[in-house]
């Protein structure tokens, strides 16, 4: 899909901040009638545009007290490692991001886990799986601010 018309960029706002809001509202809303809009929808489905509809919560209240970013130096840079370092952050269920970076470190990651010992666990079965020249974790005190919601232009261009 090539660039979002205006009426497209309202609707992917509207499913940002509630996926469960009703097709008849969302048209509502955006100014088309319901069968439009739930064939836009379904186009910026199959366009990848939209990728999936999650419910958030909250990870303390899941368990989840601790937020860890990783900092990961790879040991060399062949496909062979980066093949075994992603199946090895695919294998943990408690590293919720992994970004390929440029700069200092190669790879950034984001841990939840329920505190210091759960995280020791999943460090060593992380550096036990793939060899890694240098991790730094980075542990959140507060998190002061978070959404999932993009800053979608929903003005007239």
């Amino acid at each position: 899909m090539d660039e979002l018309d205006l009426i497209d960029r309202k609707i992917v706002a509207e499913l940002m901040r509630d996926a469960t809001i009703p097709v008849a509202q969302i048209a509502e809303r955006v100014g088309l009638s319901q069968t439009p809009c739930w064939k836009r929808i379904q186009k910026l489905q199959d366009s990848g545009v939209l990728i999936g509809r999650v419910a958030l919560a909250d990870p303390a209240r899941l368990g989840f007290g601790l937020t860890v970013f990783v900092g990961i130096e790879a040991v060399d840079h062949s496909a062979e490692w980066r093949q075994a370092f992603v199946a090895a952050t695919d294998a943990i269920p408690e590293i919720m991001e992994v970004h390929r970076m440029a700069g200092e470190m190669d790879y950034l990651l984001r841990v939840a886990v329920a505190d210091m010992a759960s995280f020791d666990a999943l460090y060593k079965r992380l550096t036990d799986a793939v060899p890694i020249k240098n991790l730094t974790s980075h542990f959140a005190m507060e998190r002061t601010k978070f959404t999932s919601v993009y800053p979608v232009d929903t003005r007239t261009r």
